[in-house]
């Protein structure tokens, strides 16, 4: 079965445009530099999961006309990845059914802390209704489709990426461990992100990203959560090698379940 994912947001936690910077990639009139806080969905036959609400979520799911969501799935507590939950009730509403999350301890108790609202004993009428599910290091099931969770180390916090079939997603990656990496080989499409050009603490730069592509060796790759300090789209994407490219808000990709 394939696998339909899109690019909901592309960008790193301050997006492009970055506020009051006038620089050439936020100024720039090129759309694929219009970069929201980074998410996907990915359909999977009638089936949609999200991978992280971050606080564009409102504006991603009114401009590709998503109606339904049956699952999220959780990389880490970080806001730019989990600061739009409160808009998942809008699918509580039109479902009418808690919205299930899944995610790690640490971070599922970081959703609890900030949004302490929808698991009060005693409810203001509205709020999201959510059903948090803990995952480890063992593959599981979200709303029927099998994924195997991929932990990699963003500077040192621990963050879940995820497989599905032939399609893997890894954002806020800075290193992945040999037993971990070894869970990505023979994909058809990888996602990783990649930060900008000079090195970083806690992320990929662009030649550590297309390092461990080289190694893994995927059909394609996609490169996501990009700051403006990585340059245009046009620009740095005619500089990288053949099956890998810079995604952009709006692309839609397909691979298998296989």
């Amino acid at each position: 079965m394939e696998v339909r994912v899109e690019f909901l947001g592309t960008g790193t936690s301050q997006g492009i445009p970055v506020m009051a910077c006038d620089c050439a990639v936020c100024s720039s009139m090129d759309p694929r530099d219009k970069r929201l806080r980074t998410s996907v969905s990915v359909e999977v036959g009638e089936r949609r999961i999200l991978i992280d609400a971050g606080p564009d979520l409102r504006q991603q799911c009114l401009r590709s006309s998503i109606r339904d969501v049956h699952a999220v799935l959780l990389t880490h507590e970080h806001m730019d990845h989990i600061a739009g939950i409160d808009e998942l009730r809008a699918f509580n509403f039109v479902q009418q059914r808690p919205m299930d999350l899944y995610g790690s301890e640490a971070t599922l108790h970081a959703v609890r802390r900030m949004f302490h609202y929808a698991f009060a004993d005693v409810k203001y009428p509205g709020v999201p209704e959510l059903r948090l599910h803990t995952i480890d290091h063992r593959a599981f099931e979200a709303a029927g489709v099998g994924v195997l969770p991929v932990e990699v180390m963003h500077h040192q916090m621990p963050v879940q990426g995820y497989r599905i079939g032939g399609f893997a997603y890894l954002t806020d990656v800075k290193t992945i461990a040999p037993v971990e990496l070894d869970k990505l080989r023979g994909l058809d499409v990888l996602v990783l992100n990649a930060l900008r050009i000079k090195p970083h603490l806690s992320h990929l730069n662009l030649a550590e990203a297309l390092d461990i592509v080289a190694d893994l060796k995927p059909r394609r790759a996609f490169f996501t959560h990009i700051s403006h300090l990585l340059g245009a789209h046009g620009t740095v994407g005619a500089t990288l090698p053949p099956g890998v490219e810079l995604a952009y808000d709006g692309l839609v990709v397909h691979s298998t379940t296989a």
